[in-house]
């Protein structure tokens, strides 16, 4: 399947200059979507190590993470921007291109020595999953690697990531 057919192109957003690649036009696609959730949870499967969770950041790594957690086995724990989660929290923050975010998890959500696997839409520079990746070796657990729908290829965000497997279905 083409997924790259499915996968809309937005200039201009959020700001002049900016390609937006937005995956709700895949979502919304029945055909689409199912091959997209069975693609990345083979190629995940592929990594060979049995995975206990698979962690998604807010809020496009819920929609994807979630169903790859079900298809493998594993639990399924989100990641959200600071003062989303109820209980007690792990924090990270980290930079943006301009100012600072801060990513949580519950405390109790994931036990040191765990597996995991962090899954989102898109990887760009590759921010967003670098602070998860510290926030999950924060906890002790062992990162087994990334899942990406989309690789934004031009802004090397691979090269902010630890030296572990990471998949991408669509490169642009």
């Amino acid at each position: 399947m083409d997924l790259k057919s499915l996968i809309r192109d937005i200039p201009d957003f959020p700001k002049p200059g900016i390609l937006f690649r937005d995956v709700t036009t895949l979502l919304s696609d029945p055909a689409g979507l199912r091959y997209t959730i069975d693609f990345l949870a083979q190629k995940c499967s592929e990594i060979e190590i049995q995975v206990d969770y698979i962690i998604g950041m807010e809020s496009r790594g819920f929609i994807f993470g979630a169903p790859v957690a079900y298809k493998l086995g594993a639990g399924f724990i989100p990641v959200r921007k600071k003062g989303k989660l109820p209980a007690a929290v792990h924090a990270i923050e980290y930079q943006l291109e301009y100012g600072t975010d801060t990513l949580e998890v519950h405390q109790d959500a994931l036990q040191p020595g765990s597996k995991v696997l962090i899954v989102d839409d898109l990887i760009a520079t590759g921010g967003t999953a670098s602070a998860t990746a510290k926030l999950v070796q924060k906890i002790d657990c062992e990162l087994v690697g990334f899942g990406f729908i989309i690789e934004l290829r031009d802004l090397q965000g691979r090269k902010n990531l630890p030296d572990v497997p990471i998949i991408s279905l669509v490169e642009y």
